[in-house]
This record gives structure tokens, C-alpha cells and sequence, in this order.
């Protein structure tokens, strides 16, 4: 009895991703890597792998692994917005550390927490720059812009809004990062609202 033998299935035809397609897929695969292993155990090669592309891909555009991973961040971290105004200093307090701890716990956050974790004396210098342009320079100007806004509306004075005081939630938020993998609870942003940053500005809690 003659027996048809089955075709052989062809093998998927790969799909050749160019430009910004190409970009981005880079880009999450270096996210992924960041998480899973670290800023000093990433490597070019494995983030090639990771996005089924070829190694000179991803050298004929980054240089090194640091230009890699500072344009991937750049490129995802997630926008903070406009600032809110909900008629309140405390409720825009906690509106604006909710956004925060949101951005925080994100993917493109969580690779930043994995750089910020191994920041060193060689590497702080590529990276502090990219630090406060995308994570401590929004969120300054973010609580700057409530706080003024409470100011007229006679809630605090305008001068307790010192440099400083403005400080306190993102050095909180990159201490956090550094010592306890980035956690910060909406517990501990209700804490730091009610017991450090309104009594420090002189919140009478009238407009």
C-alpha cells in the first residue's frame, strides 16, 4: 500500500524589521535585560538575542551598551504630565507621588531602578545627567507647580518652597531605589505627605 508522505512544514519566514520597528524592539529587549539581569551583566550580544536581531544591528547605531541603555530609557520612561489640580496641597501632594510611584513601578521604572542601584563612580557621570533630565528634574517641577499653586491659594507661603523641601520626595524616591528595590508603598506616600512635606511647607490647610 502506497504511503503519501506529509509535506514538510516550511519554516516561519522572519520578519525583517527596519527603522523605528527595529528601534524599539532593541529598545524593549534592553528594558528586559536591565530587569532581569542588571546594568553590569547586560551585554550587547544578549540584548541582540533578545531581539532577534544581529549584533552589528545594534552596533552600527550605539557604540557601546551605556549609549544603549541611556537612549532605551530616554526613549520609554513615561512622561509626568501636567500637574494636578485638584483644589487641594495635600490631595495634590498625594496625586503627584501617585503618579510617581506609578512611573516608578513601570517597566521602563524598573530598568531606571536597576541603572540607579548600580550607579558607580565610572558610570554615575554618563548617567546622573539622564537622572534628573527624566526622573528628579519632572518630578522638582512637578511639586514646584503645586506648591505655588497653593501658595495663591494662601494654604502655604510662597517662601517655604525652598529647594529643599522640593527635594525631599525624589531623594526619598531614589533612596528607595537604592536600598529597597525601588518600593514605595502608597502607605508610605500618604506618611510622607501628612508627616513630613505638610508640616515642613506650613500647611494651615486654608485658602
Amino acid at each position: 500500500m502506497h504511503r503519501t508522505t506529509p509535506p514538510v512544514p516550511s519554516p516561519p519566514v522572519a520578519v525583517r524589521r527596519r527603522g523605528r520597528a527595529l528601534e524599539q524592539a532593541i529598545f524593549e529587549a534592553t528594558l528586559e535585560q536591565l530587569i532581569a539581569s542588571g546594568y553590569a551583566r547586560l551585554s550587547m550580544e544578549a540584548v541582540a538575542a533578545a531581539a532577534q536581531t544581529g549584533k552589528a544591528s545594534l552596533y552600527r547605531r550605539w557604540g557601546s551598551k551605556e549609549q544603549l541603555v541611556l537612549d532605551a530609557l530616554g526613549a520609554n520612561l513615561p512622561p509626568t504630565g501636567a500637574p494636578p489640580d485638584t483644589g487641594g496641597l495635600r490631595t495634590d501632594l498625594l496625586a503627584v507621588l501617585d503618579r510617581l510611584r506609578t512611573a516608578m513601578s513601570s517597566r521602563p521604572g524598573c530598568a531606571a531602578r536597576a541603572v540607579i542601584s548600580e550607579l558607580d563612580h565610572e558610570r554615575a557621570a554618563a548617567f546622573i545627567g539622564l537622572v534628573h533630565q527624566l526622573i528628579l528634574d519632572p518630578a522638582h517641577l512637578l511639586l514646584l507647580q503645586v506648591v505655588r499653586a497653593a501658595a495663591e491659594r494662601g494654604e502655604i507661603h510662597q517662601e517655604a518652597a525652598t529647594p529643599m523641601v522640593l527635594d525631599i520626595v525624589p531623594a526619598m524616591m531614589m533612596y528607595r531605589a537604592k536600598t529597597r528595590q525601588g518600593r514605595f508603598t502608597e502607605a508610605e506616600a500618604l506618611a510622607l505627605v501628612d508627616e513630613v512635606l505638610l508640616p515642613v511647607l506650613g500647611f494651615t490647610g486654608r485658602a
